[in-house]
């Protein structure tokens, strides 16, 4: 038997012991198809269609959803998504849809790799969405033993960061990895999310002390990484603590996002309800607050800007599309 309190199945969601339905938790995502850990140890299922295609309020399950099922001689049925803790998710470009990407988790790790793949504009859309989540965001800077000075990306990660914690590590050398660990507890969930090639995989291989995900290269020219991971993957760790590992995202479309901007960007936030007219559009109207910081140095230009495009997008997104339910599609990177 499997114990699943283990892999951090809340026991106030445990269902009576005389239910036919049993508890699980999603340890991958195979497009339509779900690996779950249960008492019974591991299983496959697939989503029962009355529950999820006919009802609108059940949100489709992704890795780290808590759920019940029914045991088949086959692939089980998940009958329910249960109350989520926290929730990552980011705009479907292709379809104009929320895809769901992970959920439950206690920490968001928010990787990128001190190289030329290194993005300020790119870590403050992570940041955005991972507040969102309700989960702890904290920055992790990966390949700290490539030579060079990465002081001045340090330096631009922690501005960006704000109240989130930024470390740097190595999964080659392990500098850095005692502060890592030291994050992580038995029953808690951290969710790994990054662009491809930036070491998510070989951070989590470490961890586990053996190789749980496959790694691939990164191509010298550019720094960019093949798209090794292929799934969302839960992987219960030596010490007890869980991690989700996620594809690597070429794109981030903001959903709605509204308390995420106010915690990654609470310098712009400062100045916003400042203005002498209530309906400012910080367009050049006399009296606005975000103007006269900007002239006195007191917001950068470029912190403003990035603050309206991703505002934009979320409340774009959010009017046209209400669903949250993560409906699940071919495309899961």
């Amino acid at each position: 038997m499997t114990d699943i309190i283990s892999y951090g199945f809340p026991k106030e969601l445990l269902p009576p012991e005389d239910s036919l339905a049993r508890p699980a938790r999603v340890s991958a995502v195979h497009k339509e198809r779900f690996q779950l850990v249960t008492p019974d140890g591991e299983q496959y299922a697939r989503l029962k269609t009355k529950e999820y295609y006919y009802q609108e309020d059940q949100p489709f399950p992704t890795a780290g959803d808590y759920v019940l099922a029914l045991p088949a001689a086959g692939d089980w049925q998940i009958i329910r998504t249960l109350p989520r803790k926290s929730f990552f998710s980011r705009m479907d470009s292709f379809r104009g849809t929320e895809q769901a990407v992970a959920a439950n988790m206690d920490l968001v790790f928010v990787t990128q790799s001190l190289n030329e793949n290194f993005n300020v504009k790119r870590l403050e859309r992570y940041l955005t969405l991972a507040w969102n989540s309700k989960a702890e965001p904290i920055v992790l800077l990966t390949k700290c033993d490539l030579p060079g000075d990465h002081q001045a990306m340090c330096q631009a990660a922690e501005q960006t960061a704000g109240k989130a914690r930024v470390m740097a590590v190595s999964a080659q050398t392990g500098q850095g990895f005692h502060q890592l660990e030291a994050c992580l507890a038995p029953g808690k969930t951290a969710a790994f999310l990054g662009s491809s090639g930036v070491g998510k995989s070989t951070v989590i291989n470490r961890l586990a002390g053996q190789v749980v995900m496959d790694t691939g290269a990164v191509r010298q020219e550019d720094s960019r990484g093949r798209h090794t991971t292929t799934h969302r993957q839960l992987i219960l760790l030596p010490g007890g603590s869980l991690v989700i590992d996620t594809p690597g995202m070429r794109e981030l479309g903001m959903w709605d996002a509204a308390q995420g901007l106010a915690e990654t960007f609470p310098d712009v936030e400062a100045f916003l309800g400042q203005c002498r007219f209530n309906d400012c559009r910080h367009q050049g109207e006399p009296g606005c607050a975000v103007a006269e910081a900007i002239a006195t140095g007191a917001l950068s230009q470029e912190r403003w800007e990035s603050y309206q495009q991703l505002a934009v997008e979320a409340g774009r997104k959010g009017r046209k599309h209400k669903s949250k339910r993560g409906k699940p599609g071919r495309k899961q990177g």
